[in-house]
Order: structure tokens, then C-alpha cells, then sequence
């Protein structure tokens, strides 16, 4: 009979004492680890000319990188479509919508896509928050396009409190922003006591005197009328009683125009009356052909969709964040013509295209946590194209480098493929020096 081999019977061995241990108390909290017993003991039989290697331990925690993200980056607009400021509202949209659809063609941000999406603020308060706190809802990084003092003012605490960049684009009160204000920006509009200043500029280049002021009765005009009384103080130019008027459709503003003719006005100061802007330009030129009439900030079609070309050329004026004569701006507006229904690039929907493009920017510098893209706003100074200055604020989220074009309308013609709104083309007057920022409180 074949005897077994030694090694053999040590492994049936062996199988018995493992059984009989298995059979013990499982109380026992003594581990038994992989290699543990007699160091010359093995279960194989083992070559001697083979050496074992440590076997890797898988075990160990590996460090991983995040895969980048591919969710859309979202950004929100919250603009008047339906109500007063619908012009406005509808620039500031299709410069918003042109700015994404531009970044996502180019490959988004580090491939994301943005993604905006849109809020009617009806030009209501009320309404107006709660939409603004829908968009946070959904996710958005940022909002933009907000207009109106009436929307401004109210929204502007909500988005301290929720700690989300906003931007302002033509509302001007004062009461938007605090000491405290960081997450606030203005982009266009600056705050209203800053708004006679290019003003009073233009007054003194020409050499005026004497100028009429009149303003509508609500917040804006108000604000407006305190502006001229603080900036022309002391600037030999004398700008008599300042006609407060009532808000058309009611209003008749002969009276009011007639009391500044008699004055001897040689400038139309209507900035603080955007409703009654029509009327007071048809008036004065019957009553004080001579002057010019200043505009509140109003879309230069709107403004000659309202007044007769006639009576506008050469004597209507306004002012605009965009320099409509430069090369960035032509070359802006040419794609913004042939992507948007609008007629004419305002300069509302230069600051929408420049509000996307500022946080895309720095969502590919600092990632898509509103609270960096903040800071990084408040950190840098941007050049967008078609705007007349560069754009960097206050800590409190003014405007730091605020230089408003003063144009008139003129005949024409207009460069090809920028305006389709009629023959009449821009004109620069004058270009506001840096506008010294508004604190609160001062």
C-alpha cells in the first residue's frame, strides 16, 4: 500500500485542529489575521526555490479628484416685460440671451453650459421679490436686469439677505444700496445724486447760465431734483424754481415748460420726468426753440418712437452707459441687430450682455458659489464691449468708475447695420469725468 506523503498527513492533521477550534466559544473577540500561528507552519507544500511577495493591500483609501461638473451654470434675469419699463426690459433680455447663446457656442465655461432663466418683475415690488426668490429657488449663481427704483429698492435687501449677486440696471434711488451692501451691483444707472454731475459738466462747457429743472412727483424725480440742488451750489449757474409736475397721461405740462421759457432757460434739465418726456421736448421747441431738452436715460428709439423726428433732431439729448460711437459697441450691436427682433442696441442691452459675460467670467476663475463670484466682482475691474467705462465698484456695490455719455439725435445717416429704428443717427455732446461714488448715508 502507497504511503501518503509526510506533508500529507500534517495537513489532515491540521484540517482536525481547525475544525475542533471552529467548534469553540464564538464569544471569543480574538481576531485571527491572515499568516497568524507558527511562523514554520504552512498549509502548502512550498517550493524551496520560491519566495512569497507581500501581496498590495487594496484595501488603503486612494485619493480622488472630483469629476468636473457638467450641470448648467444657471443665471437669472428679472426685468419689466409686461408693464412701464417693457423697452427697457426686452434690451436687457436679448443682451442676456446673446451673451449665453455666445458662451455656450464657444464651449460654455470649463464645457458647462449656461443657462438663463427668466422672471417678469412686472414692474411690482411685491411681485418682483417673490420672483427674484423663485429664480433662487431654481439655483441661479446670480440675477440680473432689474429696473425701476420701485424695483430696486426692495429687491436689493432680499439679495443681501440671500446672498446672491444682482445687478441693477436702471435703477438709480440712492435707497438700493447700504454701507453694508455686497452682494448689490449697479451696471448702469448710477445712483441719482450722482446723476446731475455730467449735467452741470455739459452746462459749464457751453457756457449756460440759466437752466430750467423740472421732475416728476414720484421717488425718482425727487431724488433727481435734490441731485441738481446739491451739484449746481455754488457753480454760478442759476437754475431758478424747480417745476415739480404730476404723472401724465393727465398732465398738462405747458404751464411748466412756459414758466421755464419765461425764465430764460437755455437748457431743458427733463432727466427727472421719463414720463413726460414727449411733451416737455414738442413743448419746448415752440416755447424755447433754442434749448436742448436732457432725456432720463431712456432707449434712443423708444424716445424717437415718442417724439416727432422733426422736433427731436438737434434738439433732443439723454444719456447712456454705452458709447454708441465707438468701435466695440459697433461691432457689438451688429451681431446683437442680427440675433435680437429689437431695432436698435440700448444701452440696456449692452449691460445684460455684459452682466452674463462678467459671471461666466468669474465662474471660470473662481467656481459657481455666488458668495466667491461676489467677491471676485468686487475684486476686478472689467472692459466689456459698447460700454463708455470700465465697470468696478465701491465694496457697497456703486459704481466706482462712472463716466455717462452725454448724445444728441442727429439727422444721419446712420452707420450700416445699426439702426433700423430709422435714419437718425447718435451724436456724443460731451463724456461725464469719472463720477465720484455715492456712500450712503452722506
Amino acid at each position: 500500500m502507497r504511503k501518503r506523503p509526510r506533508f500529507a498527513v500534517l495537513a489532515l492533521l491540521l484540517a482536525f485542529v481547525l475544525a475542533m477550534a471552529a467548534c469553540g466559544d464564538g464569544s471569543d473577540d480574538t481576531t485571527t489575521t491572515a499568516g497568524g500561528g507558527d511562523d514554520s507552519t504552512t498549509t502548502e507544500p512550498v517550493d524551496d526555490a520560491t519566495t512569497t511577495e507581500p501581496v498590495e493591500d487594496t484595501t488603503t483609501s486612494v485619493a480622488t479628484t472630483e469629476p468636473p461638473s457638467t450641470e448648467p451654470i444657471k443665471i437669472g434675469m428679472l426685468a419689466d416685460l409686461t408693464s412701464t419699463f417693457t423697452p427697457w426690459g426686452v434690451n436687457v433680455r436679448d443682451g442676456m440671451r446673446m451673451a449665453v447663446q455666445e458662451i455656450n457656442d464657444a464651449g460654455g465655461v470649463d464645457g458647462r453650459m449656461i443657462e438663463l432663466i427668466e422672471q417678469d418683475s412686472e414692474n411690482d415690488a411685491d411681485i418682483a421679490i417673490d420672483r427674484f426668490e423663485r429664480l433662487v429657488e431654481e439655483g441661479v449663481v446670480a440675477v440680473g436686469g432689474i429696473l425701476s427704483s420701485g424695483v430696486g429698492a426692495p429687491v436689493a435687501p432680499v439679495a443681501e439677505q440671500m446672498q446672491i449677486p444682482t445687478f441693477l440696471v436702471k435703477s438709480g434711488t440712492e435707497a438700493a444700496l447700504t454701507r453694508d451692501s455686497r452682494y448689490t451691483f449697479r451696471t448702469c444707472l448710477p445712483a441719482a445724486p450722482m446723476d446731475a454731475a455730467p449735467i452741470l459738466q455739459y452746462v459749464q462747457e457751453e457756457g449756460f447760465t440759466n437752466v430750467g429743472v423740472i421732475v416728476a412727483d414720484y421717488p425718482w424725480g425727487q431724488s433727481l431734483k435734490s441731485a441738481v440742488e446739491t451739484t449746481f451750489e455754488g457753480s454760478g449757474v442759476d437754475y431758478g424754481e424747480i417745476q415739480v409736475a404730476p404723472v401724465p397721461p393727465d398732465t398738462d405740462f405747458t404751464p411748466f415748460v412756459r414758466n421755464m421759457a419765461d425764465a430764460g432757460a437755455e437748457l431743458v434739465i427733463a432727466t427727472g420726468h421719463p414720463p413726460g418726456g414727449a411733451a416737455i421736448v414738442s413743448l419746448s421747441a415752440d416755447l424755447i426753440p433754442d434749448a436742448f431738452v436732457t432725456g432720463a436715460w431712456t432707449p434712443p428709439d423708444r424716445s424717437m418712437a415718442l417724439i416727432d423726428p422733426e422736433t427731436a433732431i438737434g434738439r433732443f439729448t439723454d444719456f447712456a452707459c454705452a458709447d454708441y460711437t465707438s468701435d466695440s459697441y459697433a461691432e457689438l450691436a451688429a451681431r446683437y441687430l442680427a440675433f435680437s427682433d429689437n431695432q436698435f442696441m440700448s444701452d440696456d442691452a449692452v449691460a445684460g450682455f455684459a452682466i452674463v459675460s462678467m459671471v461666466a467670467q468669474a465662474v471660470g476663475e473662481v467656481g459657481d458659489d455666488p458668495t466667491a463670484i461676489a467677491e471676485y466682482l468686487h475684486a476686478n475691474s472689467f472692459d466689456m464691449p459698447g460700454y463708455a467705462h470700465p465697470l468696478s465698484w465701491t465694496e457697497w456695490g456703486e459704481l466706482a468708475e462712472s463716466q455717462p455719455i452725454f448724445f444728441t439725435i442727429s439727422a444721419g445717416p446712420p452707420p450700416e447695420g445699426l439702426n433700423e429704428a430709422g435714419d437718425w443717427w447718435i451724436e456724443k455732446l460731451s463724456q461725464s469725468a469719472p463720477l465720484t461714488p455715492y456712500e450712503p448715508g452722506s
